[in-house]
């Protein structure tokens, strides 16, 4: 049964009158899953936070980067087009787009582009290096004072590492053109240490149209001190160009005209770059902890892609480029401080957090054959927010602990586009209060309560547009939508060895934002409700054995009555990861990794529905020494035919009525694949 606020209730007055004598036992000795996973007893605020360490990213294989992300429990992270383009991640029922209402931060930097060209909130982790990443600290759910725009799903943290143990060389060859080589090391210079990381690859996928994918990525990074008390300055470059084999329709396939990893457009595809410079310092003293963080960035994308093919143009075809420059500078400073009031232990925390958005321009141009041919419109941009927050943690009684906050974000938009009617300046501020109790721990387990208040932005050319394309009337949409969420769980060691979690939540979106199929972007919509249990695990059964497993269910309806029906297209109902790890059995080790996500509604009345999608990998490794090892990786273990992505829309192919045919389009999973990687430290 999902949680409503009875229930919520019930849950609070029931732990809060547990017996003070199971309050003073002696607490347990707790677990340890050493290297893996920082989720134990006492070192979260909700049952759905946690932290991923990098021996366990070292430990599986990965095709794509963003697919760090799946890390993140409940998380899927699938691709409808060439992989040099943002991944597509789904949690907690939601189609997440490319990354709106998940936010995103590497070394406090946001990765959730607003007002991008291709969609709100897009988050492309193509320039992560994933052997630098040290950490990754995730949270779900509106209840945390510091997490602002496009958190109400969740957020991740990924930090990168100041300092390798080792310098490393890696080579990595694979087939369909697989090509990846990275060299890292850390260099002692002066009072601190100098990280270089340099990463290439190559790659042309399965499809009939070679992606030819070209990407580079270099990080250089000088710190001093420790991440918790020092100072470091990151620079990080990144470029990547691509051919795109985007979602395709299923009746070219059926009817033989495509194979499955065919294309209609063979022109499409994109390229983009990314360019930042951030500074970040901790400055501990006895009594709390002064953080900040600083950066810019400078990024352009431009994006070639033909969804509908020849429906709106029969003569030409439908295909657009989307393309932006943008520049992008912020701070976050916030102060933590220590108190004891009335023999109450309290820990403050207050904080402000500023970013500036220049895009000149964000545009739309129609294309035939990649080769511009008019625009559709062309803006200039100028987006700014300050948040500010305050939040408190009282340790009532050692069985009970508090935390409330309040955060108050402030947004402006300032348009201009040569249609005078969709130029303009917007407005826009939201409160957000938050509380979570934690109750215990009890024989191992200890309880939570979250309740919060969250938002996400919508795209600046929105608050100001009056006009559509056609010239027809619209209204501006609403700046900053408010989202409701509320969670009951529990996290537990009651096992020896194991960590397990159970949460049962609710979230409330005041409008939801939807993928539109022909357009190639995101829509403002109705509002929505969604419900869930989560239930995940971590079980180290032996020194060279760690099993993991997250189950997630959902259900998402538009909250308002419509003839099309009550579903939102794209939401998933269901995911299930498992995982299994074995390490220092002699020179072997390995692991396996299964994850399944359900069917999704991909119309409002529920009656076309996708598949489902199950995927395995595999990988086997050897310890030729101390420093050299190679990996085999197997992705798509059992070579299913499934897609990562279903759409239903109208669309065109030449021969076809003019008025279009309805049709799911897909992009299919990768057939299965081998890549070799060798790796050697020094």
């Amino acid at each position: 049964m999902l949680p409503t606020r009875a229930t919520i209730i019930a849950g609070c007055i029931t732990a809060l009158f547990q017996t003070q004598a199971a309050a003073d036992e002696a607490a347990p000795a707790i677990v340890q899953v050493t290297g893996h996973y920082n989720n134990a007893v006492g070192t979260s605020d909700a049952a759905s936070q946690g932290s991923i360490t990098a021996d366990l990213i070292a430990a599986r294989p990965a095709m794509r980067t963003a697919e760090l992300l799946e890390f993140v429990p409940g998380m899927i992270v699938t691709q409808h087009s060439g992989d040099g383009k943002a991944s597509q991640y789904f949690l907690r029922g939601f189609n997440l787009d490319h990354g709106t209402d998940f936010a995103t931060f590497v070394d406090g930097m946001p990765v959730n582009m607003r007002t991008h060209a291709h969609g709100q909130g897009y988050t492309d982790l193509n320039f992560l290096i994933p052997e630098l990443v040290q950490r990754i600290d995730y949270r779900k759910g509106p209840y945390f004072a510091d997490e602002g725009d496009f958190a109400s799903a969740g957020a991740a943290h990924i930090r990168i590492a100041d300092k390798l143990p080792q310098g490393l060389a890696t080579a990595v060859v694979g087939e369909s053109g697989y090509r990846r080589g990275l060299l890292a090391d850390s260099i002692g210079m002066g009072a601190g240490t100098l990280l270089v990381g340099a990463e290439v690859l190559a790659n042309d996928g399965p499809w009939d149209l070679p992606q030819r994918v070209r990407k580079y990525n270099g990080v250089l990074r000088y710190s001093q001190g420790t991440h918790g008390d020092g100072f470091s300055i990151t620079g990080m470059a990144f470029s990547n160009r691509w051919q795109s084999t985007d979602q395709i329709p299923l009746r070219a396939v059926q009817s033989g005209r495509i194979g499955r990893f065919g294309n209609i457009d063979p022109t499409d595809g994109g390229d983009t770059s990314r360019y930042s410079l951030s500074y970040a310092q901790r400055v501990r003293t006895e009594t709390g902890l002064l953080e900040f963080d600083a950066y810019a960035l400078r990024s352009t994308l431009q994006l070639v892609s033909n969804f509908t093919y020849y429906l709106d143009n029969p003569a030409d075809g439908d295909q657009h480029a989307q393309r932006e420059r943008r520049n992008m500078a912020g701070a976050n400073i916030a102060q933590s401080w220590r108190a004891d009031i009335g023999g109450i232990e309290m820990h403050n925390k207050a904080g402000l957090q500023t970013r500036y958005d220049q895009l000149s321009p964000v545009a739309i141009y129609e294309m035939s054959g990649a080769i511009r041919t008019g625009t559709v419109r062309e803006d200039r941009v100028r987006e700014s927010s300050a948040g500010v927050y305050v939040e408190n943690t009282a340790q009532w009684q050692p069985w009970l602990r508090s935390m409330a906050g309040l955060r108050y974000d402030a947004y402006r938009f300032n348009v201009a586009v040569d249609l005078a009617a969709n130029s303009g300046a917007a407005r826009a501020h939201l409160v957000s209060p938050k509380l979570s109790l934690v109750f215990g721990p009890w024989q191992r387990t200890e309880y939570f309560v979250n309740f919060g208040k969250g938002f996400h932005s919508n795209d600046a050319r929105g608050t100001t547009q009056t006009r559509l394309p056609d010239g027809s009337a619209t209204d501006p949409v609403t700046p900053l939508v408010a989202t409701r969420g509320s969670e009951i769980g529990l996290r537990s060691e009651i096992i020896p060895g194991l960590q397990s979690s159970l949460a049962l939540w609710r979230l409330n979106i005041d409008s939801e934002l939807l993928f539109i199929g022909d357009a190639g972007e995101t829509e403002a919509t109705r509002p929505s409700r969604r419900r869930g249990i989560e239930w995940n695990n971590h079980y180290v059964a032996s020194s060279w054995l760690l099993f993991d497993l997250d189950v997630a269910a959902s259900r998402a309806r538009y909250a308002d009555t419509s003839p099309d029906g009550d579903r939102i297209p794209g939401a998933l109902n269901r995911a299930l990861s498992f995982g299994a790890t074995v390490r220092g059995l002699g020179p072997w080790s390995g692991s396996f990794q299964l994850r399944h996500f359900g069917p999704r509604p991909l119309l409002e009345d529920n009656s076309i529905q996708s598949a489902s999608t199950t995927l395995a990998y595999l990988r086997a490794s050897y310890q030729f020494s101390k420093a050299t090892q190679v990996a085999l990786d197997i992705f798509n273990l059992f070579d299913k035919k499934a897609s990562d992505i279903d759409y239903y829309y109208r669309s065109r192919l030449p021969g076809e009525p003019a008025e279009g045919v309805d049709d799911i389009h897909f992009h299919p999973v990768e057939r299965r694949s081998f890549r070799v990687t060798l790796a050697h430290h020094f």
